[in-house]
């Protein structure tokens, strides 16, 4: 497969003339060549698009039949120097029964002729006067344009490594669609050629049906409907393209429209795949007991032009665009933070939580989530003991906003300063004070996190974690230091999902607690561990130091929710921060992260408990199970030549 797993694929709705073959080949044959001029290697038509799918009795007329067959013949010959495969609805004739078909096109061939299953006979739909079901047509052929044409509903098409099944209209509306089938057999994109009457709230409830679909199957839908010139007698048709790719559809395209429409998206097969085979129920259905036959295309056309896709790709996968949408995300991403953290208090009878607050961004939400989870078991939040730990690099910004926080919440706040006590620990084990290495910054990491548990043994509590998805896979926390608690209920909320979600708090609180959160936010990231040669300023910034989190948030979820590879992830990232970061600096900042995923498994392999909020998740007892030393040659090897590539390219 090219393109890295991106195919673009059409629906396309063109005019037509109810019974006029010859116009119907022609603006079909204009829609073939607009999508393969857009790029795209897929295109699906409407249902009996050749003929019209209102020519009720006159499909009893041979003349018609033998004419619809003609056209496609044609249609195919014209089409031949194009490298898309299309589908197009078409009445076809075999041993003296009538069936509704979609065939298959590619580069001039006629791959196989799918018929209809589902035949509606009710309301204004009669198709049983003149169709029969293709239910149990296996392994079949058909006469069709002089050769014998593949016929069956156990078809699946094969072009640039990707599969294609095929499923006519009613078939989508049934309790077992057909596509349930295909897709089990291997399909990634199912065609739908369709032609459904417009009523007062259908076309909701078919991008429903097809959003439900594409997301149970995990493929592609791709839908055309018939529309403009087909007869309005009794029903009206407003001419769907709608494209669902794993439940997220298309916008809408232009209804009752006066003319031609097309819509275009490109999508992304190896996701897909990779969805399937991470979900073990995906195969958990018996659909191998039906064997399909697999019609293999050519492999494109010699000297065309293919336009390589570049799909639109957020910079921050984990947070929505949308407002209204974040809103609802943070909205629950709280709830299930806080019901987990409810949960562990209630079942060890625990009335009280000790957290170290610093006025960074994890342990505010930490201590937010804490305040909530308290609030809904009827707690007193002064049950709640929020530690600041001033130590030799704490700046008055944090600390201020640490303590006005908590004040501002009502929670119990001390301030134990870790001064002294680290400078005893440096005295007993030989530390240079005035070396700022490794061991410098961990010992600060350690006496905070031993204040803390010993704090909570002291009072009957529990220690709130509160380290978050991003620090976890880069390993940026102190193993046996702010890398332990009694329960993380950051875990698995990245970096940039955390500014948002205390952003979004601000409007929960008055304008004291909002002033403080919304400056939270704007607060450089950093551990202040290493003294500033400016007073009271944050010299030591993380992002500095790792990497840019948006970048590391943007690796995070294209290698562990995806799967893609390292090539694949800096393809992407040069489209979403085009204009922002140059190949250079994310060849740097993607090695670094493969470098030290790898070599921090460590610390995730005995990460305490915390509950998991989305698709991405690092527990060891559950979405991530890695050895601690295993080898990350492979992945740096792929970054490497990447960055030889962007060498050669910068050098010419």
């Amino acid at each position: 497969m090219t393109n890295y797993g991106y195919i673009r694929v059409c629906a396309g709705v063109p005019q037509v003339r109810v019974a006029d073959v010859d116009y119907n080949r022609s603006q079909t044959e204009s829609m073939v060549k607009d999508a393969a001029a857009a790029g795209a290697s897929i295109l699906v038509l409407p249902e009996l698009g050749i003929t019209g799918y209102t020519c009720g009795d006159l499909f009893e007329q041979p003349l018609l039949i033998e004419n619809a067959e003609r056209a496609v013949v044609e249609l195919a010959a014209a089409t031949s120097s194009l490298p898309v495969l299309f589908a197009v609805g078409c009445p076809v004739d075999k041993a003296g029964r009538r069936y509704n078909c979609a065939v298959v096109i590619y580069c001039g061939q006629i791959l196989g002729i799918i018929p209809k299953t589902h035949i509606p006979n009710y309301g204004e739909f009669y198709e049983r006067r003149w169709f029969e079901s293709g239910e149990g047509c296996f392994s079949d052929s058909v006469m069709f344009g002089g050769l014998a044409v593949p016929f069956g509903t156990d078809l699946i098409f094969a072009i640039e490594g990707v599969k294609v099944g095929v499923e006519i209209c009613e078939d989508l509306w049934v309790p077992n669609p057909p596509s349930v089938a295909l897709t089990g057999g291997g399909a990634d994109i199912i065609l739908n050629l369709s032609a459904s009457d417009e009523l007062i709230g259908k076309h909701d409830y078919l991008r429903s049906l097809i959003s439900q679909q594409s997301a149970r199957c995990r493929c592609v839908y791709a839908y055309a409907s018939a529309g403009w010139g087909e007869s309005s007698t009794d029903l009206v048709f407003a001419g769907n393209a709608i494209i669902g790719e794993d439940g997220v559809l298309t916008e809408p395209s232009e209804r009752f429209a006066a003319g031609s429409l097309m819509i275009c998206r490109d999508v992304d097969i190896e996701k897909l795949r990779n969805d399937r085979s991470r979900f073990s129920t995906y195969y958990d259905r018996g659909l191998q007991k039906m064997c399909f036959r697999t019609i293999e295309g050519y492999e494109g056309v010699a000297g065309w032009n293919i336009v390589m896709p570049e799909p639109e790709v957020d910079q921050l996968p984990f947070v929505p665009r949308d407002d209204m949408k974040l809103s609802e995300h943070c909205e629950e991403i709280i709830n299930i933070q806080a019901r987990g953290l409810m949960q562990r208090l209630h079942a060890i009878h625990c009335e009280k939580a000790v957290i170290g607050i610093s006025g960074g961004l994890d342990s505010t939400l930490a201590l937010l989530v804490t305040v909530r989870a308290f609030d809904r078991l009827g707690l007193d939040r002064k049950g709640i003991v929020g530690i600041t730990m001033p130590g030799m690099a704490t700046t008055s910004r944090t600390h201020n906003n640490a303590v006005g926080l908590m004040e501002a919440l009502g929670v119990t706040s001390l301030e134990i300063p870790i001064g002294k006590a680290v400078a005893q620990h440096f005295s007993d084990i030989g530390q240079d004070p005035r070396n700022f290495d490794v061991t410098y910054e961990n010992s600060q990491a350690r006496e905070r996190t031993q204040i803390l548990m010993d704090y909570a043994n002291k009072i009957n509590a529990i220690v709130v974690g509160t380290g978050d998805l991003s620090e976890l896979a880069l390993g940026w926390c102190t193993y046996n230091g702010d890398h332990m608690s009694m329960y993380s209920v950051n875990s698995s909320v990245p970096k940039t999902l955390v500014k948002h979600l205390v952003k979004w708090f601000a409007s929960e609180f008055d304008d004291k607690a909002s002033s403080i959160l919304l400056d939270i936010v704007d607060t450089p990231i950093s551990p202040e561990l290493v003294p500033s040669e400016e007073k009271d300023t944050i010299s030591q910034k993380t992002e500095d130091l790792v990497g840019p989190y948006e970048l590391h948030d943007f690796f995070i979820y294209h290698m562990l929710r995806n799967s893609f590879s390292p090539r694949k992830i800096f393809w992407l990232a040069r489209i979403a921060f085009k204009g922002r970061y140059d190949d250079k600096v994310l060849l740097k900042w993607l090695r670094n992260f493969y470098r030290r995923f790898f070599n921090q498994q460590f610390k995730r392999s005995c990460m305490p408990d915390g509950p998991k909020v989305g698709s991405v998740c690092l527990s060891p007892r559950g979405d991530w199970r890695m050895p601690s030393d295993a080898s990350s040659a492979l992945w740096l090897a792929e970054v490497d030549r990447l960055m030889e590539e962007n060498r050669q390219t910068a050098e010419k």
